[in-house]
């Protein structure tokens, strides 16, 4: 690899501000040179750069068992019946 174009890779927080939780993970986010940076002490003692995210596998519907399944096959049966089946021309 070419040394200088590539960014900074290190460990890094992501907590998410819907469910609550926060993971710790290896990310370029981690030498963002942001004014408004914000850390975190993680559970080892060591201070970790922080990114603040909406929603993560922890909260997000499809991942916690709450998504609704939609009744496509009730939708056709009713669009059937009100337009009738179309015949081969």
């Amino acid at each position: 690899m070419r040394p200088g174009i590539h960014p900074a890779y290190g460990p890094v927080v992501f907590r998410d501000k819907a469910g609550g939780s926060a993971f710790l993970t290896r990310s370029t986010l981690a030498g963002s040179t942001d004014a408004g940076a914000k850390a975190v002490v993680w559970e080892d003692g060591r201070t970790y750069p922080v990114v603040d995210v909406e929603i993560s596998s922890a909260s997000h519907p499809f991942f916690t068992g709450t998504a609704r399944v939609l009744d496509t096959a009730g939708r056709v049966e009713r669009f059937e019946k009100r337009y009738g089946r179309r015949g081969a021309h």
